[in-house]
């Protein structure tokens, strides 16, 4: 992926984001285009300073969605290590909570993939529970989130 997987990681990004799932509707994901690459994802951004975990998926929903949450659970925070594919001097750890609305989302909803994306806007679109698995996502740690969330759903 990179031209020197050598190079040092000089940086840390964390990364917060929110899982929602509608019995009827699906999980909700992200598809977005920036610096070029087209890409699929959970809904939730960086952590700025001074900004808990929490206030930032609170902050990025808002921003994105123009929804109110409520965080119902943590689910998952990376445990391996993940080099940014925007940055190699960045390592990535992302952490993932299970949410639910507290209101209709004001966010673009497409039917498919990238359909209104535009550089820096992210559009949003449902997946079936029944077709929802990693080829879904782009990043590493999305894949396994959902692999995770497809086994947590059969195991049930």
């Amino acid at each position: 992926m990179f031209e020197d997987p050598e190079e040092e990681v000089k940086e840390i990004t964390l990364r917060v984001y929110g899982i929602l799932i509608d019995p009827l509707k699906g999980v909700l994901v992200s598809d977005e285009l920036e610096r070029g690459k087209y890409f699929s994802k959970f809904p939730g951004g960086g952590l700025e300073p001074g900004e808990g975990t929490i206030d930032c998926l609170l902050r990025e929903w808002m921003e994105e969605l123009g929804q109110r949450i409520e965080v119902i659970k943590h689910f998952y925070t990376t445990d391996f290590f993940q080099r940014s594919v925007f940055d190699p001097h960045k390592q990535v750890i992302s952490i993932y909570y299970l949410i639910k609305a507290l209101e209709e989302m004001k966010g673009r909803i497409s039917e498919k993939p990238f359909e209104n994306s535009k550089e820096g806007s992210p559009s949003f679109r449902w997946i079936k529970l029944e077709d929802f698995s990693e080829d879904n996502l782009t990043f590493p740690i999305d894949k396994l989130v959902a692999g995770l969330i497809s086994a947590d759903r059969t195991n049930r």
